[in-house]
């Protein structure tokens, strides 16, 4: 008989580990305190529409791939999916459209065309993004950052010589005002704080390394929506004979000697050789950890940001909207001041719109659109949110109607709503942050939680909350380091 795990909780992360580990021979148990997989990647309908309720951004898909071709299946017979050919539609108040158009060269010239910025400047950031991502992923997503050998091979050793190309020295809003001579161009590439809820007036310029994910290698999208990337997932990992134990709540992980053998969820008792935790790191410490010794530096760290997002069924066509569409405030860096300082919502908060029914037409009812309305908000400190989310409500439709030129309530079918005090009810987000610790500091990534314990032997953690940190597939990648660890 081969060796057994227990995975606590069935986030993207989670069904990942699953499948790696029963690849490796071992039987894996699944507990999820929810009635449905996938943590924050799910769905929802109403009236004819339906909703990818979380992560509505896919890059490397191959990370999905790969765990079909581990487990001897062809992916595009489980799971298929195509690339944009627009990323993005940018729109700011005064009349200004971009379409983020994903081939670069093409992306370069409409960026010329409308703002007048040298399309060498934007080719160049997008090589400086490339190099980044060289340099710094092997080291930072692919690896674990606390262990030893990760600092001493060969190419870690090469990048250290390199060390101030990286950004690292540098603000996201300080290296791209440099790079960018147009203000707007400069919010457009700011944005990608947002990808991992951190600020870019404080976040090293190390987090450049995003737009090379959407620009060179690529933004795609589901064809059946990004739930399906959990329901994939899901099954494959059933089919290699993973056991999902739903509406099972875990109290407490059993150490004995210093050595994690099982869990507890009410008076029942699962043991195995090894567990992992796919729960939030601060929630887990707080409850199925804590009577065990506590990392209070992660612990106390500031935490990302949150969202409230507001799922509307919209009873017309829009033809200028794409799949992602940005509406920008006309002050951003004040916007980040409100989220990140003042813990509250500004009134003039960028909009981002995610339309699946463009590319999915049975999203929603003929002659509709399903609009995901999403703005950045403060993480749960106990504001006073049923006035905040009533004067955001206003602000957005505010905008929307000014730049559109229409009144977009009278078209709103259908409502429904997800807020900081929800994501963390439903998926256990320590104070609704969504990517758990912040990244607005140099020290951020070496302030995440490592993918084992230092002080509980085959205990370790996957997931959005722990190295490398948040999104689609960084998750992945946090599987993969768990898998390698537990061998």
């Amino acid at each position: 008989m081969g060796k057994s795990a227990v995975i606590i909780g069935s986030g993207i992360a989670g069904l990942a580990t699953a499948i790696r580990l029963a690849n490796k021979g071992y039987q894996v148990k699944v507990l999820e305190a929810n009635s449905y997989p996938g943590g924050k990647l799910g769905k929802m309908s109403c009236k004819g529409y339906r909703f990818d309720t979380g992560p509505s951004l896919f890059t490397l898909p191959q990370l999905v791939d790969e765990l079909f071709i581990l487990s001897g299946r062809n992916p595009q017979s489980h799971f298929e999916y195509s690339r944009l050919a627009v990323n993005c539609h940018y729109f700011w108040e005064d009349g200004t459209r971009i379409k983020a158009y994903s081939d670069p060269g093409r992306f370069a010239r409409e960026v010329h065309d409308k703002l007048g910025e040298p399309e060498d400047n934007i080719l160049t950031a997008l090589r400086n993004s490339a190099f980044i991502y060289k340099r710094l992923s092997p080291l930072f997503m692919h690896r674990s950052l606390h262990q030893w050998q990760t600092w001493t091979n060969a190419h870690a050793l090469k990048s250290y010589f390199q060390i101030g190309k990286l950004g690292i020295f540098d603000t996201m809003n300080g290296a791209n005002k440099k790079r960018f001579g147009h203000p707007k161009l400069v919010q457009l590439f700011n944005r990608y704080a947002t990808y991992n809820g951190s600020d870019p007036y404080q976040t090293p310029a190390t987090l450049n390394i995003i737009p090379h994910l959407e620009y060179n290698m690529g933004a795609y999208f589901p064809k059946k929506g990004m739930h399906d990337i959990t329901l994939s997932l899901f099954e494959l990992a059933k089919s290699l004979g993973v056991s999902f134990n739903f509406g099972v709540k875990v109290d407490r992980v059993i150490v004995n000697n210093r050595k994690a053998t099982g869990v507890m969820a009410g008076l029942n008792s699962y043991e195995a050789d090894i567990i992992v935790n796919n729960m939030d790191m601060v929630n887990a410490y707080k409850t199925i950890l804590k009577d065990q010794k506590q990392p209070t530096t992660l612990l106390k760290q500031p935490k990302s940001s949150s969202a409230l997002i507001f799922y509307w069924g919209i009873s017309k066509k829009f033809a200028e909207l794409d799949l992602h569409n940005i509406f920008f405030s006309n002050d951003y860096e004040e916007e980040f001041r409100y989220i990140f300082h003042e813990g509250s919502v500004y009134s003039d908060p960028t909009i981002y719109v995610n339309i699946t029914s463009v590319y999915k037409e049975d999203d929603a009812p003929p002659g509709c659109m399903n609009w995901f309305t999403m703005i950045n908000v403060p993480n749960n400190t106990g504001q006073d949110w049923d006035l905040l989310i009533k004067e955001a409500r206003k602000a957005i439709i505010a905008k929307i109607n000014r730049i559109l030129e229409t009144d977009i309530e009278q078209f709103i079918e259908t409502e429904d709503l997800l807020e900081p005090r929800t994501i963390e009810s439903k998926t256990s987000s320590a104070m609704g942050a969504l990517y758990g610790n912040s990244s607005n500091s140099r020290l951020a990534a070496f302030l995440r939680h490592a993918n084992y314990s230092f002080h509980i032997k085959n205990l370790y953690f996957c997931g959005g909350s722990v190295h490398p940190g948040g999104g689609i597939p960084l998750c992945l990648l946090s599987a993969k380091i768990v898998s390698e660890m537990a061998g």
